[in-house]
């Protein structure tokens, strides 16, 4: 079977920094493959559409532009904040934080700079800019069932996957 629209697609991936060949991730390292609803918008859209067609048992190597990934970088993610908003952080350069909205959105970002009364911070996804590199191994490819349809995400075995 191929992955299509509305089939259930369980692979593995290594994930990469096309430009320096980092390794930024993989299914391995977190002992499980990943399992998603084709069509569902699940996994990075340049990821899903390249994988369109693969068959069950078939490894590929799939390159995705960065606005087809995590995006451009926005130069306005960039901000400068007062430093009192880190009162109780020990800040350093690098530093990921988290913040909150009003609204109670999580709120990533890294620390670029910081001084005595105001930290720089970067909101843009760590991988924003990057162009990525995906070597995928589809393990298996099955009709989703009405459920998982409805719901817009595959099922595993013991309930909920996300």
């Amino acid at each position: 079977m191929q992955v299509a629209k509305n089939t259930v697609v369980s692979f593995h991936y290594t994930l990469k920094d096309k430009e320096t060949g980092e390794v930024l991730d993989s299914s391995h390292a977190h002992g499980q493959p990943l399992t998603f609803l084709a069509g569902a918008g699940e996994i990075i859209p340049g990821l899903e559409s390249r994988m369109m067609g693969m068959e069950e048992g078939e490894s590929k190597s799939i390159e995705v532009p960065a606005e087809e990934a995590y995006g451009k970088r926005d130069p306005n993610l960039v901000q400068v904040v007062p430093r009192e908003y880190f009162q109780n952080i020990p800040l350093e350069k690098g530093l990921p934080v988290q913040a909150q909205t009003p609204e109670g959105q999580i709120i990533n970002m890294i620390v670029v700079d910081f001084d005595d009364k105001s930290v720089t911070v970067d909101m843009n996804h760590p991988l924003a800019g990057v162009d990525l590199v995906f070597e995928v191994e589809v393990l298996s490819v099955r009709e989703a069932s009405p459920d998982e349809i409805l719901h817009r995400h595959a099922h595993g075995a013991g309930g909920h996957q996300h």
